[in-house]
């Protein structure tokens, strides 16, 4: 399981943020009770900072190469990749994404490709790309349907003409009781959490279906899942909170149900870790010593969401009417330099930026959260593990480490 662009602050974060403030003590999360390790997560081509192409590329694989890189090495070779070797040896295979499935995490464990940016020709791969004349993944949950689904060739009748169940609404996701299986939930990535409240734990519901259809698929080989919770990382880029908060609990709760499943199956190995660290987080910021989950907790949509329907109002919106769409889309209170500046971002010949720069500026103030970054890091993240030799993982490591372990744990002398 890789939690995108998730850091030491995130998981910190969502400590506090998950933390019952009717108790004295701050209550332990999934990630306190997991976390056995550390990696370093750099690249291979004389930078620090990794993308998620690269770093996926050497969890996949344990090859380091370069930034964008999917599932290639610095000579733009395909590598083996885990999913890959699992299917050799015969075991069933999946891949989960909050993202489209042809992001740049999934695309590394499926795919083989120069750019992570070719997302058609990475989809194409999903069916080009066979292990013994089968198709990699028995099955694959997420979005990604403006790339499954188009004009010069539609992916999806071409894998229900080889036998596979496709449903594209979670509605419809108890329908999948067989393997081999597709379903895409939205054009690309799906909506965020914090904007979904019939449904906020997406990875968490997959996770659910994906670990009930694999154990009752009961192949004597096993079974390989890589589930990504994608949208921490692009939340953390957006430099937004709440965001980043929902789809840590959304993450969170799937690494619940896929630890229980380790406990409840011995011989089951569960690793959690991150590509890289996303947004340059502070628990903390202008001095101030604190933060304020509560208030982190009361913001009602992602920016994304706040930033497309205040940019769309026009200039003769009054201050009462900028108030009470506020309270709608974010639910905190409003100083009168706030409601001012919000107001002159209206009459702005840049009123994107500035509403971006304005909206931004209040929450983070108001929850005392800090940012240093809209791009990645290069920190070290953490490595979490639970189930049949966990202990392998434990310590400093560098994320080829990990594929490295993970490839000796699939051999079937294990």
């Amino acid at each position: 399981m890789i939690g995108d662009g998730m850091g030491v602050a995130q998981t910190t974060a969502y400590r506090y943020y998950a933390d019952n403030k009717n108790t004295k003590a701050v209550e332990t999360t999934i990630f306190d009770e997991l976390l056995v390790g550390t990696a370093s997560t750099y690249p291979d081509d004389n930078t620090y900072v990794t993308d998620s192409a690269a770093s996926a590329t050497a969890l996949s694989s344990g090859i380091k190469s370069y930034n964008g890189a999917i599932g290639v090495d610095t000579n733009k070779k395909p590598v083996e990749t885990l999913l890959e070797r699992a299917k050799k040896l015969g075991k069933t295979t999946a891949i989960i994404a909050s993202s489209q499935i042809n992001h740049a995490t999934p695309a590394s464990f499926m795919a083989h490709n120069e750019s992570r940016k070719n997302y058609d020709a990475i989809a194409d791969a999903y069916i080009d790309e066979t292990i013994n004349g089968k198709i990699k993944a028995d099955l694959m949950l997420g979005g990604g349907t403006r790339y499954f689904i188009r004009d010069d060739r539609n992916l999806v009748e071409e894998l229900k003409a080889k036998g596979f169940t496709y449903v594209d609404s979670f509605d419809a996701l108890n329908q999948l009781n067989t393997l081999p299986a597709i379903g895409l939930f939205a054009p690309v990535g799906l909506p965020f959490a914090v904007d979904n409240k019939a449904l906020p734990n997406r990875v968490e519901t997959m996770t659910k279906k994906a670990l009930s259809l694999l154990k009752q698929d009961n192949n004597p080989n096993g079974f390989f899942v890589m589930i990504e919770g994608s949208q921490i990382d692009w939340c953390s880029h957006a430099n937004d909170i709440a965001c980043a908060m929902g789809e840590m609990s959304d993450f969170a709760k799937a690494i619940e149900y896929a630890h229980k499943f380790t406990q409840e199956h011995g011989d089951t190995l569960l690793i959690i870790t991150a590509d890289h660290t996303t947004g340059g987080l502070s628990i903390g910021s202008n001095g101030t010593y604190d933060w304020k989950p509560e208030k982190v907790k009361q913001i009602k949509h992602s920016l994304e969401k706040i930033l497309t329907t205040m940019v769309s109002l026009e200039k003769s919106t009054t201050t009462e009417e900028i108030k009470t769409l506020w309270s709608e889309l974010v639910g905190l209170p409003l100083s009168e330099k706030d409601l001012t500046n919000l107001k002159e971002s209206l009459n702005s010949p840049l009123k994107q930026a500035k509403m971006q720069k304005v909206v931004k500026s209040i929450i983070n103030d108001a929850t005392f959260t800090g940012w240093t970054t809209s791009g990645h890091s290069a920190e070290d993240v953490q490595v979490f593990a639970s189930g049949v030799n966990k202990s392998l993982f434990t310590g400093q490591q560098d994320n080829t480490d990990i594929a490295k372990k993970l490839f000796l744990q699939l051999s079937p002398s294990k």
